[in-house]
Parts: structure tokens; sequence; C-alpha cells
């Protein structure tokens, strides 16, 4: 009963995220990734739903730090102002540095983070997923790209990855990347 209880008090948080019953996919994540050729700036392309993000001209810069930690600022244009978060990536294990951490506070845990593809000059794929008590999850996805718009072929495949992985993207919506400006 305890569970129910929880779900219901967890329900308004996830509300404007996108969520499943049942555990977490377990996509596979890019093979002998390289954090050097990853730094720069991305452009949101696509996603699912993710309530921190409800601005247009979304963008992400990831940047190594001295201590190794990557230093990850994201901005989007929202009610005619540039906002900007700051946050930290870490690679959590050597084996598999396509699975990173992300955190955006000193209070929070790090969050999942997988680049599951890229090719480092055009595109990537990245998706994350929280597990409440193997009873639910949310997940989020992104494309992105370094390009504002990206040729369709880039989309479309970076779709099928994440459908081929179990990831339901029936809620994905493009970003806009219009009228942008230099933020």
């Amino acid at each position: 009963m305890s569970a129910v209880y929880l779900l219901l008090l967890l329900l308004p948080l996830v509300s404007a995220q996108t969520y499943h019953w049942g555990p977490c996919p377990n996509p596979k994540v890019q093979p002998d990734f390289n954090l050097q050729q990853y730094q720069g700036k991305w452009y949101e392309i696509e996603k699912l739903p993710a309530s921190f993000e409800k601005g247009k001209c979304i963008e992400a810069n990831y940047a190594l730090r001295k201590d190794g930690t990557i230093q990850v600022l994201n901005a989007q244009l929202y009610k005619g102002k540039v906002s900007v978060a700051e946050g930290t990536a870490v690679i959590r294990d050597l084996n598999e540095p396509a699975k990173l951490g992300v955190s955006f506070s000193y209070f929070s845990p790090y969050s999942p983070y997988w680049v599951l593809t890229t090719d480092y000059n055009s595109s990537s794929v990245v998706y994350s997923c929280t597990s409440i008590l193997n009873i639910f999850h949310i997940d989020f996805a992104w494309i992105l790209s370094r390009s504002r718009f990206p040729q369709p072929e880039t989309v479309e495949f970076a779709k099928d990855l994440l459908t081929n992985e179990g990831i339901d993207l029936c809620k994905m919506k493009p970003t806009d990347q219009t009228d942008c400006g230099d933020n």
C-alpha cells in the first residue's frame, strides 16, 4: 500500500515528464566514447518532455574542467529572456565512458546521461532514465545536432535508433530553433 501512496505523491512531479510502467530500458551506448571530441556546443532538435525545458533555442555546451569533471551549460530562450543552467557531468565508470552522470545542484544526485550514439561532428542521441522502485520509470531523450537545422534523415535515424532500443517516442516534440539570435 505504501507504494501506492508514493506513486500518488510523485505523480504531480512527473506530470510534465514521460513516464512508463516497469523498469528502465537498457539501451546500448556509444562504443569507445571520446569526451574530447564530444565537447562544445550542441543544439537540441527534439526531446521527450522535460519540465525544466520550456523555452526555445535550447542548446548545451560541454567543456572539460581542470578537475576532470565536465562543465554543462544549458541555455534556452524563455519569455524573451535567455536563461542558463550550469551543471556538472562525470564519467561514472571508465569502462563505459558514454554513461555519464549529470547534476545541476549540489543537493541532487547525478542522473543518468547516456550517449547512445554520436558522430561528434553533426549529431548525438542522448537518453536518461530513472526507475522508481521498479514500479515505473521516468525517461528523457534528446536528439542533438551541431547545427540548429540538421538534415531530416539525421532526425529520422535518431528516432529509429531510440525506437529500436525500446524507448517510447510518442511524446517526442521538436524544439523551436528559429529566431534565436546569438544566445
